[in-house]
């Protein structure tokens, strides 16, 4: 078994769950700490990064760093947790979508009634049951346009993920008893081909997180060390770019050979 991501709409019990799957695994649980190595490797204030990932997508729009500098630093630290840990739990921050193209990722949704979230609602924040619903229903509708802004998607959509568990009628515990079971399946063991393209997808991160800045919608792959940037950027920052790259591989290890490609389609596997 290899990774495994747990996203959630607001009090839907996912890091409950999210916490017993590492525990039951004895896998590291990933979240918050996330934030903390973004910050402190890309000098970017955490809260910042927290506002950026949490609030309504307007807020991106008034920070000093664009909204695909956040994500690509978020992403570059993700990745190279997965792979240096191999094997992890991740709860939080869109992980199904900041690790799309690896194989070996388990992607769960855990969602739940609206009233029996109202009712948990009620009785954490004392509050009435009217208010306790257009908390809800505010936070979840904040999320999906967060979603929908910076990745085009809708969260809730099933097709995104590979196990969506509804948490009315189960328990915490028989919903870990699901996810454990199907990331035991075949197709999600860390086998040496997935091992190999989780270092080269952290490689690849870590380029794009070096980019991205100047050249916001450039286009990273790496495959076996070897990187290729697809930037859209007119020819006079040819000589620029070629020069940032340079640094850039002087400063990471594992990049064998790095070429830039401007006229074709970046693969799909590109960051």
């Amino acid at each position: 078994m290899a990774i495994i991501t747990i996203s959630r709409g607001s009090y839907y019990m996912g890091k409950a769950v999210a916490e017993k799957v590492a525990e039951r695994l004895g896998y590291p649980l990933v979240s918050r700490d996330v934030l903390l190595e973004a910050s402190e490797r890309f000098s970017v204030p955490e809260i910042k990064l927290a506002r950026a990932i949490h609030d309504a997508p307007r807020i991106l729009d008034r920070l000093s760093h664009s909204k695909q500098s956040y994500i690509a630093y978020i992403r570059a630290a993700l990745a190279e947790r997965a792979a240096a840990e191999g094997k992890l739990v991740y709860h939080g921050l869109a992980g199904h979508l900041l690790l799309t193209g690896l194989e070996q990722v388990l992607k769960v949704r855990i969602t739940a009634d609206l009233e029996k979230r109202v009712a948990q609602e009620v009785e954490r924040s004392k509050i009435s049951a009217r208010k306790a619903r257009e908390l809800l229903l505010k936070d979840d509708l904040q999320r999906r346009k967060w979603t929908k802004t910076l990745y085009g998607v809708d969260p809730s959509d099933s097709t995104l993920y590979d196990l969506v568990i509804r948490i009315d009628k189960i328990t915490v515990d028989q919903a870990v008893d699901f996810i454990c079971e199907t990331a035991d399946n075949a197709c999600f063991q860390d086998t040496e081909k997935c091992l190999r393209k989780a270092k080269d997808f952290a490689i690849a991160c870590r380029v794009k997180a070096a980019l991205v800045e100047e050249w916001p919608n450039i286009k990273v792959a790496c495959h076996y060390g070897n990187v290729v940037v697809y930037p859209r950027e007119k020819e006079s920052k040819a000589g620029k770019l070629r020069k940032r790259l340079d640094q850039i591989c002087n400063a990471l290890e594992g990049i064998h050979n790095v070429e830039v490609h401007r006229a074709s389609q970046p693969p799909v596997d590109a960051v």
